[in-house]
């Protein structure tokens, strides 16, 4: 007897096997067969819910993408924690872990620039304001003094997607390392705060300039 399954839930059991695929033998090397084979459905279930590999990957990645914005959502509104460890937090749940690490990858290849370029485009409008949520709490905690609370936040992220993305700048470790002081330097002017007070944010960086 054929199982009829939930839409949403079969396009999920589609993406989720793709995602294991993907990661184990690379996007490349996946056919849709295997795909196919570890979903147990038919060639035209999966082109019902996707017309190519190619739009399973963009599916995961808005799926990666949303995901990781729930996470650092859900940590900016733990105000049982500090504004500052959520502020370092909240950054850091947008990190891709292993499992994206295909997806990743798939992304920063130049045929997809228009697709790398959709990613930053959903991260600045989606982080920018949660960021700016916690700086506006800091204000009226008198932690933070600035009248553009929501326009640095901007600042900050578009500059960090930018420089520090890896493929707009071709920069040394040593000139990584350079950006990220003078960066958190220039937050802390934006921020109206005392020099230092924002130097334990270099903890951001310090594991992407590991190895």
């Amino acid at each position: 007897m054929r199982v009829i399954k939930d839409a949403d839930q079969r396009k999920n059991e589609i993406l989720d096997a793709a995602e294991t695929l993907f990661t184990l033998k690379g996007f490349d090397k996946t056919s849709t067969n295997e795909i196919l084979e570890a979903v147990g459905i038919a060639r035209g279930t999966l082109y019902y819910h996707f017309k190519s590999k190619e739009d399973i990957m963009d599916a995961l990645i808005e799926r990666h993408t949303s995901r990781l914005l729930n996470a650092a959502k859900e940590i900016a509104e733990d105000k049982g924690k500090p504004v500052y460890d959520r502020i370092i937090q909240s950054v850091r749940a947008l990190k891709m872990n292993q499992s994206g690490k295909e997806v990743l990858e798939h992304i920063h290849r130049p045929q997809n620039a228009l697709m790398h370029q959709k990613v930053q485009k959903t991260i600045l409008n989606g982080l920018t304001p949660i960021l700016a949520g916690i700086i506006r709490e800091g204000i009226e905690d008198n932690l933070f003094q600035t009248p553009y609370p929501y326009e640095c936040v901007e600042m900050l992220v578009v500059y960090a997607s930018t420089v520090f993305d890896g493929d707009m700048l071709d920069i040394s470790q040593q000139e990584y390392a350079s950006r990220a002081q003078a960066l958190i330097f220039n937050v802390e002017r934006l921020l109206g705060v005392e020099s230092g007070t924002l130097s334990f944010a270099s903890e951001i960086f310090e594991k992407e300039t590991e190895g």
